[in-house]
């Protein structure tokens, strides 16, 4: 009867291990996806901000082309920064339960020393995620007035492509580039961040 006793601890124990195994994978690759996706949503803001630096800076010729370009980068960075608010808002949910199988599944080790040693880990990679998920969440806050920004100009010009139109917004083109540096910033922070945590995650032997 012992023995049996043993025997289901030991088999509970490899069941929550396997699970926190499947959980660090399926944290490590959300990091990765999530990761490739800020990249991309900075690379299609600059992608933008340059479209609208080209129309403001075109001194001749028809200003529709430069327009029509503008508007279509616009609409990629309002759908490629929707897309790292979602991934930003399931790791402020669903990411997080990992932690809560992790903390379970450390509880059980029985050897002290092991387990605050296993903790300690915990511990560190918790505090990875929060940095990441705070970085994200500093960089989602400056998006949101920046693609604002560009919405406008794009309503400004919509009905009015002339030179003179054009001269109109660029106050506001101007105030856009000086903003971009804190998207920037934020942006790099929160990528930086997630460089640590998918080598934190990662079961590749270093």
């Amino acid at each position: 009867m012992k023995k049996q006793i043993l025997l289901t601890i030991g088999l509970s124990g490899l069941l929550a291990a396997a699970n926190q195994a499947s959980g660090q994978e399926q944290l490590g690759k959300s990091i990765r996806d999530a990761h490739v996706e800020t990249s991309r949503t900075f690379q299609q803001l600059q992608a933008t901000l340059g479209a609208l630096n080209e129309l403001t800076a075109q001194k001749k010729g028809d200003l529709k082309p430069a327009y029509n370009t503008f508007c279509a980068e616009a609409a990629k960075t309002v759908e490629a920064a929707g897309v790292t608010a979602t991934r930003h808002q399931w790791m402020a949910g669903e990411g997080r339960k990992y932690f809560s199988e992790w903390q379970n599944t450390v509880n059980t080790i029985a050897n002290e020393s092991l387990r605050k040693k296993a903790q300690k880990r915990l511990n560190s990679v918790q505090k990875s995620y929060d940095e990441v998920e705070e970085s994200l969440k500093v960089a989602a806050g400056k998006f949101k007035p920046y693609l604002s920004d560009l919405n406008d100009i794009k309503t400004a010009l919509a009905t009015d492509v002339t030179a003179g139109g054009v001269k109109a917004i660029k106050g506001t083109v101007r105030t856009a580039n000086w903003d971009y540096q804190f998207v920037e910033r934020a942006v790099n922070s929160a990528m930086k961040e997630m460089g640590k945590m998918e080598k934190a995650l990662t079961s590749q032997a270093t």
